[in-house]
């Protein structure tokens, strides 16, 4: 930030105290002196001219003493604000990425964040996945979602990145431990990403699967991910990954992604000598990138969309991945219990999305095949959504330019909790409005859901209706 008051040159200073000791010359000795103060910008027109005003009469005295110290003192204090704004090291701002500290040679940085999601949800606090669920007694709760903080940057090199994010207090059942509440480290890692073409991260992190899960919980269109979420995201693995960004700005425009991790979810040791193998080669169709973010909120001034496809493969205990870490789908056994490489994993994913000025849509198509070696059956999971936002004032300007409105609709076909060879349907429908008070860093979101049920075991089926609303902030 410039200082209100111009700097004076010191040269400029050492001539305006000279000229205020001298008796000779007066009036030419006053002129020259106001004119180098207005020259420089230490005064304005406006105190030039009432300076001229306030003259002595008295020979000894070029201007009124108190009214040249305060504008001297000014001018002083200007020139030493500017001179520690350019040789100051460290300079501080705040941008996209929160306050940010970073040194003026650019080989250090450090960017710090807060975010909040606090959240209203009746009668469902998560999505119910079985009939008995949708049949439990309602429930109305106010949730600290989720508390973080974000650090990251670079240091050493421009190219040599890192971040980490603390969870700060996840919310807990009445019936659970405090240590379910307590903060803990969700994501760390290092980038090496000196070259656009090639590039290695380390750590732990939400694998580059799908978009659903890789766009930030901050950046989501709705108040939370939909029913495909929990059964068919990698979620965050520790392991290595190498990826790149090809052909950039060309019909050819890509990026590529492949990793090799524990296969154990969030901050556990592999427990054999199996791993989790991923990949994953997304097309920007009109040669330009896909930020992972939903929403057209930036308004997009030219038509932007990718096509992706990935998979992973897995042996473990685990038959499903959250933030908690490794756990188990309805049907199958925990990781507690389950044999060392008891499960073996084969998934693949289709991803579409697009943008463009206010209009924004994705999709995904998820496949997942579990084989239990402890009996030799193998199960088949599907699912998926749709999801389409449009801020109308684009194209109606009676609409608040804030407001975002979205719809969705999602499905699961997963094995039945009590019989695997059954097949338990979920749908959600979803309708959703954003109101965005400062872009994703502070919004209000309203999301209705219609859910539904279709057991195969029962013969049953049975729906409802859920409704949420969320306010989430970044500073």
């Amino acid at each position: 930030m410039k200082p209100i008051i111009a700097p004076l040159k010191f040269k400029h200073l050492v001539l305006a105290v000279a000229l205020t000791q001298t008796t000779s010359a007066v009036n030419a000795a006053e002129q020259e002196l106001l004119d180098i103060l207005l020259q420089n910008g230490a005064i304005t027109q406006e105190q030039y001219n009432g300076l001229l005003e306030q003259e002595t009469v008295s020979s000894n005295d070029i201007l009124d003493q108190p009214v040249l110290e305060e504008v001297l003192d000014m001018a002083v204090a200007a020139e030493v604000a500017e001179q520690i704004e350019q040789e100051f090291p460290v300079m501080a701002s705040r941008g996209s990425s929160g306050f940010r500290l970073e040194t003026r040679d650019g080989n250090w940085q450090t960017n710090l964040q807060w975010r909040a999601q606090m959240r209203f949800t009746t009668p469902y606090r998560s999505d119910p996945r079985q009939i008995s669920a949708l049949n439990a007694d309602d429930q109305a709760n106010f949730e600290a979602r989720r508390l973080r903080m974000k650090i990251g940057g670079h240091g050493l090199q421009p190219w040599l990145q890192y971040y980490f994010e603390v969870d700060l207090q996840p919310s807990r059942d009445v019936d659970d431990s405090s240590s379910s509440a307590s903060a803990r480290v969700i994501d760390y890692r290092i980038d090496i990403a000196k070259w656009d073409w090639i590039g290695i991260r380390l750590g732990q992190w939400k694998v580059d699967l799908n978009r659903e899960r890789v766009d930030s919980s901050g950046r989501q269109q709705f108040v939370e991910r939909s029913i495909a979420n929990r059964v068919f995201t990698m979620d965050r693995q520790l392991g290595v990954q190498v990826r790149g960004h090809l052909f950039q700005d060309t019909p050819a425009d890509m990026r590529y992604y492949a990793g090799v991790f524990n296969g154990e979810g969030r901050a556990v040791n592999n427990t054999d000598d199996d791993l989790m193998y991923m990949a994953r080669l997304q097309w920007n169709f009109m040669g330009r990138d896909l930020s992972w973010r939903q929403t057209d909120v930036e308004y997009t001034e030219q038509p932007t969309g990718s096509l992706a496809i990935a998979g992973f493969t897995n042996t473990g205990s685990c038959t499903r991945w959250s933030s908690s870490g490794c756990g188990n789908l309805d049907g199958f056994a925990k990781p507690a219990v389950a044999t060392p490489g008891q499960y073996e994993i084969k998934q693949a994913v289709q991803e579409f999305a697009f943008k463009y000025r206010g209009f924004s849509a994705q999709q995904e198509f998820h496949r997942k095949e579990i084989t239990d070696n402890s009996d030799g059956s193998t199960h088949e999971l599907t699912g998926g959504y749709i999801q389409a936002g449009n801020f109308f004032h684009n194209q109606f300007e009676a609409v608040p330019e804030q407001l975002e409105l979205a719809v969705r609709y999602a499905f699961v076909d997963e094995p039945n909790a009590t019989n695997r060879l059954l097949e338990n349907e979920r749908r959600e429908f979803t309708l959703g409005a954003n109101w965005f008070f400062n872009g994703h860093d502070s919004k209000v979101t309203l999301d209705y859901s219609r859910l539904s049920i279709d057991d195969r075991l029962l013969l049953a089926e049975d729906s409802d209706n859920r409704l949420r609303v969320q306010w989430d902030v970044q500073f």
